[in-house]
């Protein structure tokens, strides 16, 4: 059976996955008959972080290939996770998180003054 998954590669802590379609009998990272993509998790910055040549996997898995779960998942998330997060996005997830944080801060200081009042 052909399946689509994920061969690693990298160094030590340093982790590099390849997206290849091989033979299932065959070993992890041994033989394969194409590489499809890469996923790098430890991406930073503007590195890439997962690249699919969606037509040569549509192709694949129309001859009957089969992905592997984790294949599968990031198939199915790989617009989240092949676009590098800018720095406007940085900054609009602090900002989101600041008022979260002001905004549970307000509650509490409520609650507090609120549990004080009937004390007086």
């Amino acid at each position: 059976m052909v399946v689509i998954r994920l061969a690693r590669g990298g160094s030590k802590k340093r982790p590099f996955y390849n997206v290849v379609v091989t033979d299932s009998r065959k070993r992890r990272d041994s033989h394969y008959i194409e590489r499809v993509g890469f996923y790098n998790p430890v991406a930073a910055g503007a590195d890439v972080r997962l690249h699919f040549e969606e037509d040569r996997v549509n192709f694949w898995v129309s001859k009957g290939a089969q992905m592997s779960d984790t294949v599968a998942r990031l198939f199915k998330n790989r617009a989240a996770l092949s676009a590098p997060e800018t720095a406007e996005q940085k900054a609009a997830v602090a900002a989101k998180n600041a008022a979260k944080k002001a905004a549970a801060q307000a509650a509490a200081d409520a609650k507090a003054a609120e549990e004080a009042a009937p004390a007086a």
